[in-house]
């Protein structure tokens, strides 16, 4: 989920339920945190844009 805690940086408890709640194999909810916090780095933003996917 995309609502950051008041420092800026999305909760834990959020990218927890971001990958518990997806419903997707294991290697499909690897590929796409890693694809979700690479676009975080790239823009220097807190939200990757793809809300409910893990790693955003």
């Amino acid at each position: 989920m995309c609502d950051p805690s008041g420092d800026g940086r999305p909760s834990f408890a959020a990218l927890w339920s971001n990958w518990s709640e997806y419903d997707a194999p294991a290697h499909t909810k690897l590929r796409l945190l890693v694809r979700n916090q690479w676009s975080k780095l790239r823009h220097g933003t807190s939200c990757c844009g793809n809300g409910g996917e893990p790693g955003c």
